[in-house]
């Protein structure tokens, strides 16, 4: 049964301006510049401060103050720019197109145009293809080569089976093919360069390589190579060397050798021959911190940010608006306009107001970890989480997540990842708090000098934390280890030389 009743809620939403401003806390410093362009595009109200004609895209200065009288925000008095507007311009041409906008190259006359070098060269997969049309093939054979190349990933592997091939081909390219001229066109690619592209798993890919780089050599070190892969990949893989050896009936000086052939070999062929957009990914910090002397300096990177104004026409056009005698299509316009100039404010403001909150918020950080910046050791790094912070610069925590997510520092010591500076903390036996970094650090140095021959243990590796005076459970070593990406002690284990 259906009841009427009353009920108080206590909701709590955000204004638009408070959402926009989220959405570019998000944001790094490499993408800012494209979101600051799309809302130029898609707001005629707003536009590129100009000096002497052009565009300015004077950076940004650090600025810590609050931001300027928000009513007056985009103004413009100077002369220069006050042209003689009718209101009925804005009648005329509402439906007209620019014309460059009918053009292919449709690029106004006045908009800067800049471009980007990028390297050239063959990607990896028009590589095969290349070396796929210097073999004599038929249509049939050249259409299922090229299908097998676009089933390659960048590492090399073919990530399809001959059978899923037979009916892509059937059902999406109306190709009949046989199961065995499938394999007979891959074996070809196979022996392709670079050596190995083409193979189904780790095992056939160094099979590969040894037949094709070692073609000819009857050695007993390739040999033998060939006969661990072949026989004892399992046992390999998992360095397995004593069962090897007893297995295979050879001495540890073979093994040696045919280590040392196998060696040679790369599990990823693609990979040195990958796309250009992956060899083209640079860092771009969104701080910078330099050390005079004992002295932090904090700077903000604001090369992409332009300074930006409400268009001067547009607010002209308002006032017309608002201070004559409004019929329908008077109020329709007013609307219209207002909504946009709004709009042009409020990003511009959004805009102060994320660079002011970066920089006292990266200045909290630096503040908070100071030993670390001048020293550079990172066992000066204390235990920082996001409340920390936020309790600093009096901001909620999911504002302190914000900024820290996808944001970059340039310091003396190199370019990392903001988020990477916080961590939790545990508690020596002293009694000093310190953080989990500092412990990857020591765990990470411990394993780069151990004994290769005999690595270390997770068992071991507590042990000897623990005499440094670090008190951690074996599961949390193991846990550390992983996401170091470190493997286990016996995948450590290598051959003494």
């Amino acid at each position: 049964m259906l009841k009427q009743r009353l009920q108080q809620k206590l909701l709590q939403k955000l204004s638009p301006q408070q959402i926009l401003l989220m959405k570019l806390l998000q944001v790094p410093t490499i993408e800012l510049e494209q979101r600051i362009k799309q809302e130029i595009e898609d707001n005629p109200a707003l536009e590129l401060d100009e000096l002497d004609g052009k565009d300015d895209e004077q950076d940004f200065q650090d600025n810590n103050d609050t931001s300027d009288d928000f009513a007056n925000e985009g103004t413009d008095t100077s002369d220069e720019r006050q042209d003689d507007f009718d209101i009925d311009d804005y009648y005329k041409s509402e439906d007209e197109i620019p014309e460059y906008k009918l053009q292919i190259n449709n690029h106004s006359k006045d908009e800067e145009r800049r471009e980007i070098p990028i390297s050239s060269g063959l990607t990896f997969h028009e590589l095969l293809q290349q070396q796929l049309g210097m073999r004599h093939l038929d249509e049939h054979h050249y259409k299922i080569g090229l299908y097998i190349i676009g089933n390659i990933d960048d590492s090399g592997y073919l990530q399809r089976s001959t059978d899923s091939m037979v009916d892509d081909l059937a059902f999406m390219h109306n190709l009949t093919v046989k199961k065995e001229e499938v394999e007979r066109v891959l074996k070809l690619i196979q022996e392709f360069d670079p050596a190995g592209v083409g193979a189904r798993n780790l095992q056939e890919c160094l099979l590969i390589q040894l037949q094709n780089k070692y073609k000819g050599d009857s050695s007993e070190a390739v040999t033998l190579a060939l006969k661990i892969i072949k026989r004892y990949f399992n046992e390999f893989t998992k360095k397995h060397y004593q069962k090897i050896m007893k297995r295979a009936n050879i001495t540890e000086d073979q093994l040696k050798e045919a280590m040392e052939v196998i060696l040679t070999l790369n599990p990823k062929p693609g990979n040195s021959l990958g796309e250009t957009a992956r060899n083209n990914h640079y860092i771009i910090p969104d701080f910078t911190i330099t050390n005079h002397n004992g002295e932090l300096e904090l700077s903000l990177n604001t090369w992409n940010t332009p300074e930006l104004h409400v268009s001067n026409t547009y607010s002209h056009m308002l006032n017309q608006l608002a201070n004559g005698k409004k019929s329908k299509s008077d109020k329709e316009a007013f609307t219209f306009i207002k909504n946009k100039v709004d709009s042009a404010k409020w990003f511009i403001e959004a805009i102060k107001q994320r660079q002011n909150t970066l920089y006292i918020t990266m200045k909290a950080i630096m503040d908070y970890q100071r030993e670390y910046f001048l020293s550079g050791d990172e066992t000066k790094l204390r235990p920082m989480i996001l409340k920390n912070i936020a309790d600093v610069v009096g901001m909620d925590i999911s504002t302190i997540s914000r900024v820290a997510n996808s944001k970059y520092v340039q310091t003396p010591f190199g370019t990392f990842l903001l988020k990477s500076f916080f961590s939790e903390s545990m508690q020596k036996e002293n009694g000093d708090e310190v953080s989990t970094r500092e412990i990857k650090t020591l765990l990470k140095d411990l394993i780069a000098s151990e004994d290769k021959t005999k690595p270390y243990t997770d068992d071991q590796l507590t042990q000897l934390l623990k005499e440094k005076g670090y008190p951690i459970a074996r599961r949390t070593i193991a846990k550390y280890r992983e996401q170091l990406g470190i493997p286990v002690a016996r995948l450590r284990k290598e051959l003494s030389y």
